[in-house]
């Protein structure tokens, strides 16, 4: 039996995925090496149209996280001062990456049910001239919320503030304004482009790599940038995770782009949710507030996680549990990766068995 991963990443792989993990075997230093990655930094700047003279397609070996690292250690200038949007566990993330590195940082804490408060961004950045960058989580998928990316940029850029995003549950899924005053977007290859784990990104503007610090070894992006526009690369990438995530923007390009992908993640997002509305499970965040990509609902008092999880697992799909303060109150169900129509059926039928 198929066991689907609806989880936040990895996601279930096309077959045409997978079989590109069986590609040749490659030293890091040969041009079949530096076909590849020219090949996957390329596919990447395509998603969203961008101009590879203005914007860099950095490759990291390591998972989200770790391009949310390099993009904040290295974006934000020696001088610069961080100001980072918490709303949920991955804003967090972000304070905790800008302390390790001794970034000048502060922070703006939200609730985690709502969006950041634009008047409250706007009244921290007219009283704290010297922040320089804005972090956000684009999808914070502690809940499932989607930020408004160009209502938060409109503020930042009224106040001559750049934006660094975390985009490793939305990029490639939910539409990105790289016109908005984007500095860098961290994101990784194992969740909206459905590639595998070992790969991850960011795409940064070529313009902040000019005043970028240098705080980091292995995740300095500038170095990166530099040797991998020069067909080298300073460490042994993850060869075959490269392969994979060639295959998967070959595969989102056929589908018709990240629009398409959207719109399909939508459409599967909504099935589930209405089997869940007509067994009497509510979502946990008001209609149109969360990400296509993934929806979180309550926790029935009947029913413990573990026994919701195993059950829809003997059916052939793993969900996820909450994070932080929602862990015992709230699951989780995301929609990417190789789903059907079919499949879906099928997942709307098992809950629909489980809370009946």
């Amino acid at each position: 039996m198929t066991v689907f991963l609806l989880n936040p990443g990895p996601v279930t792989l096309s077959p045409r995925v997978r079989e590109s993990l069986l590609g040749p075997d490659l030293c890091h230093r040969e041009p079949e090496f530096f076909d590849l990655q020219d090949a996957a930094r390329a596919g990447l700047l395509a998603v969203y149209d961008l101009d590879p003279a203005e914007w860099a397609a950095v490759l990291l070996t390591g998972s989200g996280t770790a391009a949310v690292e390099s993009m904040v250690a290295s974006v934000v200038p020696a001088d610069g001062r961080l100001l980072v949007l918490e709303n949920g566990v991955y804003g967090e993330r972000m304070t905790a990456i800008a302390e390790c590195h001794g970034i000048a940082h502060e922070t703006l804490a939200g609730d985690w049910l709502a969006g950041p408060d634009l008047d409250a961004l706007a009244a921290r950045l007219a009283g704290s001239p010297a922040v320089t960058h804005v972090a956000v989580v684009q999808h914070e998928t502690t809940t499932g919320r989607l930020t408004d990316l160009a209502a938060i940029g409109a503020v930042c850029r009224a106040h001559g503030v750049r934006l660094l995003v975390d985009g490793v549950s939305s990029f490639g899924g939910e539409e990105i304004d790289f016109g908005l005053p984007i500095d860098a977007v961290a994101g990784t290859a194992n969740k909206c482009l459905h590639g595998v784990p070992g790969i991850a990104f960011a795409v940064v503007r070529r313009a902040a790599l000019a005043s970028a610090a240098q705080r980091a070894y292995y995740l300095d992006l500038t170095r990166l940038a530099t040797l991998q526009d020069q067909r080298n690369t300073p460490f042994t990438p993850a060869v075959q995770s490269l392969y994979a995530l060639v295959e998967a923007l070959a595969e989102l390009r056929e589908e018709g782009g990240w629009r398409e992908r959207h719109a399909r993640y939508a459409r599967y997002a909504d099935a589930a949710g209405e089997g869940l509305r007509r067994v009497g499970v509510a979502p946990l965040l008001p209609a149109g507030t969360s990400s296509v990509v993934l929806r979180s609902y309550r926790l029935p008092d009947s029913v413990t996680y573990t026994d919701l999880h195993d059950g829809l697992k003997d059916e052939g799909f793993v969900i996820y549990a909450g994070q932080g303060k929602l862990a015992k109150s709230i699951f989780r169900i995301s929609t990417m990766g190789d789903l059907h129509d079919a499949d879906v059926e099928r997942l709307v039928g098992a809950l629909t068995k489980t809370f009946s």
